[in-house]
This record gives C-alpha cells, sequence and structure tokens, in this order.
C-alpha cells in the first residue's frame, strides 16, 4: 500500500480535512470497491486563495497549482469513506476549467491534478480524464475537480 501521507509530504504538502457540503450532498460515496467525489473546489482553510477566470485573472499555472489544491481536496472526500492509503488505482479524474471565452489550455490547468496522482501512485495514479471548460463554477472558483478512485479491502 501507497503511504499517501509520506509522498505528499516528499513534496511539502499535507492531506487537509474535507470541506463540509454547502448543499444536499455528500463529499464522497463509496459503492463496492469504487469511492466517488462530489466536485472539490480549491479551498484553502474554506476560502479560495484567487478566483475568476482563467487566462484573464488567473494564470495557468496558478490555475493549475489550484487545481492540485482541488486534488487534495478530492483525496481528503474520499478520507470521509474510505483510508487513502487503501488506494489502489486512480479511475478517473474530471476537471472543470472557469475559462475566459477562447480558452482552450483546460488540460494544462488540469495536470495539476494528474502530475500529483502519478507522484504519489506511479503507474497506479494513471487516469482516464476530461478537461471541460465551463462559463461558471461556484464561489467563482477557476476550477473543480471530481475524483473516482479504486480501493482495496
Amino acid at each position: 500500500m501507497t503511504d499517501v501521507r509520506a509522498k505528499l509530504a516528499e513534496l511539502g504538502l499535507t492531506l487537509p480535512v474535507a470541506a463540509k457540503p454547502v448543499a444536499a450532498y455528500v463529499p464522497a460515496i463509496r459503492t463496492g470497491n469504487l469511492v466517488f467525489t462530489a466536485g472539490q473546489l480549491p479551498l484553502v482553510d474554506g476560502a479560495i486563495p484567487s478566483t475568476g477566470k482563467v487566462g484573464t485573472k488567473v494564470s495557468i499555472e496558478e490555475a493549475k497549482r489550484l487545481a492540485q489544491v482541488c486534488a487534495l481536496n478530492a483525496l481528503a472526500a474520499v478520507e470521509t469513506v474510505a483510508d487513502v492509503n487503501k488506494i489502489v488505482k486512480v479511475v478517473r479524474v474530471v476537471g472543470y476549467v472557469n475559462g475566459e471565452p477562447g480558452f482552450i489550455s483546460q488540460p494544462a490547468v488540469v495536470n495539476g491534478v494528474s502530475e500529483l496522482y502519478l507522484h504519489i501512485w506511479g503507474e497506479a495514479g494513471k487516469h482516464a480524464r476530461s478537461a471541460i471548460g465551463v462559463a461558471e463554477l461556484p464561489l467563482d472558483a477557476p476550477v473543480e475537480v471530481e475524483l473516482t478512485v479504486e480501493i482495496a479491502d
């Protein structure tokens, strides 16, 4: 099994506590050996460090860093229903990018998620992925991420 916290520490990162839902949903749900997360915003201590559209107010590099925050928050959501150290495969990542009109670099932003998961799980961190441009996101977030993982039990 992978020690997720140790792999995060190699990058100077820590696993946050899952944010409480702001509507009628749960942060994550488990069915069989799969865990699906709700969309995770780049919340740090209850606030989004940078808001607005990617390409105008938020640079691609900053949005990529915020996508990594979303990835950490997704792992925290998984932790509400299963031990993250029992993740054996990252199955799917969906990234939503709040870009200015004409913005087409969504994959570069969502790489913030993919590169983190590859660092943690190596080959088992490779996943199917969608990087989708959207007109708006909740709280004017630049990015939001959903995660599906397989758990060993």
